[in-house]
């Protein structure tokens, strides 16, 4: 009978230690699974990973670009944007220009202006043409900038259009005066090429040819750029 007892006791004391061993093997961490190489083990069913979300670009700040400014005493409206085609808004991109930073580029085509920064970006901003903004193409530089300018509308202007005779001496500056907020005078070989880059109290005008004109911008836009430019700036016009 004793002997009978210890082979049973025996026995059960295998199956106690397979049981333990199996249960040890279906415990293994899944890391040690996959150190070992061992696809078995990896359940059929198993979800793909997730994919890598990545943020999207943030959204230029339209509604501070925008908005109404008040300086020196002049009230200038904000800019209903969102009546705009968003390409003509100002926003940083890649720069397709390939000239040094801090340089102008007016592309007339297009109707965008580029002032080249580092590492390969510009800031790029929506423009309008007159007949004047499409007369005159080539290198020149910036040799004066002024805020709030006086107009003078050029003696053609004023024989085609005789009400304009009472600014011969220069408009006065103002939110209605057509150079805007900011104007920037450029010259070539020293010589003023009459040709001008400013602002426009018509925002309508951007992104579109006018009868007259240089090259127009939001006023919003031109005193950012105008704060952006040093003296003596280089100009491309393609």
């Amino acid at each position: 009978m004793s002997s009978l007892v210890s082979r049973r006791s025996f026995l059960t004391g295998l199956s106690l230690l397979g049981v333990s061993a199996v249960a040890a093997c279906a415990q293994l961490p899944k890391q040690s699974l996959d150190l070992a190489g061992s696809q078995d083990a990896v359940p059929a069913d198993k979800p793909a990973p997730a994919p890598v979300e990545t943020a999207a670009p943030a959204r230029p700040d339209y509604i501070s670009m925008y908005q109404a400014v008040e300086e020196d005493g002049y009230r200038l409206p904000a800019i209903p944007f969102a009546k705009v085609n968003e390409k003509f808004l100002r926003q940083v991109v890649d720069d397709p220009t390939g000239e040094k930073p801090g340089t102008i580029v007016v592309n007339t085509v297009d109707k965008f202006l580029y002032l080249v920064q580092k590492n390969g970006k510009a800031m790029r901003y929506g423009v309008g043409l007159g007949r004047q903004g499409y007369s005159w193409k080539g290198r020149a530089i910036v040799q004066w900038k002024r805020k709030w300018p006086t107009w003078t509308p050029p003696s053609a202007m004023i024989s085609r259009d005789p009400k304009l005779e009472k600014w011969r001496q220069g408009m006065p500056p103002g939110v209605h005066n057509p150079l805007g907020s900011r104007a920037l005078y450029i010259f070539q070989g020293g010589v003023d090429t009459l040709y001008r880059i400013h602002g426009s109290p018509d925002w309508n005008s951007i992104g579109k040819s006018a009868s007259s004109g240089c090259v127009r911008m939001f006023n919003q836009d031109v005193m950012d750029l105008y704060d952006r430019v040093p003296g003596k700036a280089p100009l491309l016009v393609i």
